[in-house]
C-alpha cells in the first residue's frame, strides 16, 4: 500500500454532534421524531434519502430530497466554526509514509475551504469534495474517480474513514480500508464488515501502515 485515502466528516474533521443537530432540524418540521448521536451512529446508512424515509416513515421523493439536503447544509455551515479537527489528526497525517490525499462527499468548494483553513493543503497531494448539487449516494464512483485523477492503482490504495459505505466502496474497487470508531458509525456496525478497526486516527494509520506491507 502506497496511497493513503483519508475521509473528512466524522473522520479527520469531528462533526458527528453537528450532523446530527443538522439532520435533526431539518427533519424537525416534517414531524420526525429526534435522534440522539447514539441513535444516529446506530442507524445511519445511505443512500441519505433511505435514511430519512426510515427516520420519517415515508419514502423521501427525490424533489423532496433535494430540498432536505439544502436545509440540512444550511443548518449544518452556520455550526461548521464549532467542529474542529479530530484530537490526533495532525499527528496521524504526520505519521503517514507514504503519499495521501482526501476524498469527502461534501461539497468540492467547502470542503477545500476548511481544509485550507485548518491547514491541511500542503500536506495533500489532492482534495476531492462532491461536485454536484445533490448526491447522498454511494461514495464508490466518487472513489474511483479520485484514485484515477491521482494515477493510483486501487491495489495501492488504503482507506481510513469511519462509515460502512466507505467500506463498501473501498471493497468494489479493490482497495483496503480502515474503520475508524470514533466517527459517524457504532463500532458493531463497523465490525461487522470484517474491516480492521482501530479506535484512534493514529491507531488508523499503524495498522493501514502494517496492511502495506502485508
Amino acid at each position: 500500500m502506497a496511497h493513503l485515502v483519508w475521509d473528512w466528516n466524522g473522520t479527520l474533521l469531528d462533526d458527528t454532534a453537528l450532523v446530527v443537530a443538522a439532520t435533526n432540524a431539518t427533519l424537525a418540521g416534517l414531524g420526525a421524531p429526534a435522534v440522539s448521536v447514539d441513535d444516529h451512529r446506530r442507524g445511519f446508512f445511505r443512500p441519505v434519502a433511505d435514511y430519512y424515509a426510515v427516520l420519517l416513515g415515508h419514502p423521501v421523493p427525490p424533489e423532496d430530497f433535494a430540498l432536505l439536503d439544502e436545509t440540512f447544509h444550511v443548518v449544518y455551515r452556520e455550526g461548521l466554526d464549532g467542529a474542529g479537527l479530530a484530537p490526533d489528526a495532525l499527528a496521524a497525517i504526520a505519521a503517514w509514509r507514504g503519499t495521501q490525499s482526501l476524498l469527502s462527499m461534501f461539497f468540492h468548494d467547502d470542503l477545500v475551504a476548511l481544509v485550507r483553513r485548518h491547514g491541511l493543503e500542503p500536506l495533500l497531494d489532492r482534495v476531492d469534495g462532491l461536485r454536484a448539487h445533490v448526491d447522498g449516494g454511494s461514495k464508490a464512483p466518487h472513489l474511483a474517480a479520485h484514485l484515477a485523477a491521482l494515477h493510483v492503482d486501487p491495489a495501492d490504495a488504503v482507506l481510513i474513514a469511519d462509515t460502512v459505505d466507505d467500506a463498501d466502496a473501498a471493497r468494489a474497487l479493490g482497495a483496503r480500508i480502515v474503520l475508524y470508531t470514533g466517527g459517524v458509525t457504532d463500532e458493531d456496525r463497523l465490525r461487522a464488515t470484517g474491516a480492521p478497526l482501530a479506535g484512534s486516527l493514529l491507531e488508523a494509520v499503524a495498522v493501514a501502515a502494517s496492511l502495506r506491507a502485508a
